[in-house]
């Protein structure tokens, strides 16, 4: 049995921006601090919601140092270091691992893409040099290339490959990776209007968007369904469908940001080539958090 990383809900967390478009730090302090007051059990920085692609090397990495620093080991700490040029991603990772971070989560390839033989061979090379634990990263409608259950199965034999964040969307492919993998490849849902139907498949949590605005409805789900509460996780996770819609009305993490700055939290706007959000964009926000009792 692989050991997991984390189990619960884990905040693909935002990166904050100054009106400079400079980093603003200590609003990633109050930001995180808030996260793991709510109950948060991981936090993902520098993501795909963190804004990663729009980061040079040195924000990058001290993004993760500082969000390291500031957790001090309360909860675990996942650096996204993920890269379609192999070598550049085994130098990120190895960069995160110094700075302390608990793991890596890995995007697959984007823009050139490769085969499933392609995709073995590059997280395998990854990590073969890896001295914390990896996180695979599946989200096809981002970067055209889908991990595959047999591709799957092969790197979940791999000691240093603990987990999968499935953003697919597609439950049967899911159904097959954790009948092929059971144990082996502990999977975390990568959307979240999809946590209990992956929690009903075996898995042990979610990477969240949500969770930037609501860190402990987002961990509730989840604790839910681990104590056997699966109507109350339903109900949860029912409750918030409306909510997620908004968050994902436009190309994240444009509107999580437009959210979390109607809630007062300032964290500004996203760095170019994201914008932010019309009126009636925001409008429709608004309302979602309204009805969610967030505002």
């Amino acid at each position: 049995m692989t050991q997991t990383i984390f189990t619960g809900a884990a905040v693909a967390v935002i990166t904050p921006m100054l009106p400079n478009g400079g980093i603003h730090y200590k609003k990633l302090d109050e930001i995180l601090e808030q996260q793991i007051a709510g109950g948060t059990d991981a936090v993902v920085v520098c993501g795909t919601t963190g804004e990663a692609p729009t980061l040079d090397d040195e924000e990058h990495l001290e993004c993760i140092g500082h969000t390291v620093r500031t957790v001090a080991g309360r909860i675990p700490v996942i650096a996204g270091t993920g890269s379609n040029n192999t070598e550049h991603a085994i130098m990120m990772s190895r960069e995160a691992a110094a700075l302390g971070a608990d793991a890596v989560l890995l995007v697959t390839p984007y823009y050139n893409k490769t085969s499933q033989i392609g995709l073995v061979r590059h997280f395998t090379a990854i990590a073969d040099t890896l001295e914390i634990p990896a996180i695979l990263y599946n989200v096809p409608s981002r970067t055209g290339v889908n991990i595959g259950p047999q591709a799957a199965k092969e790197l979940a034999a791999h000691p240093m490959i603990r987990g999968l964040k499935e953003a697919s969307g597609n439950i049967g492919q899911v159904a097959e990776i954790a009948a092929l993998c059971g144990e082996e490849l502990p999977i975390y849902s990568g959307n979240d209007d999809q946590i209990v139907p992956l929690l009903a498949l075996g898995g042990k949590g979610v990477i969240s968007v949500l969770s930037n605005v609501a860190p402990r409805q987002t961990h509730d789900i989840c604790q839910l369904w681990f104590e056997g509460k699966t109507e109350q996780s339903l109900a949860l996770q029912l409750k918030y469908l409306p909510l997620v819609k908004a968050l994902f009305s436009d190309v994240n993490p444009m509107p999580v940001k437009a959210a979390m700055n109607l809630m007062g939290m300032e964290v500004g706007n996203c760095r170019l080539p994201l914008t932010t959000l019309d009126k009636g964009q925001t409008v429709k926000i608004r309302e979602a958090l309204q009805q969610a009792g967030l505002l």
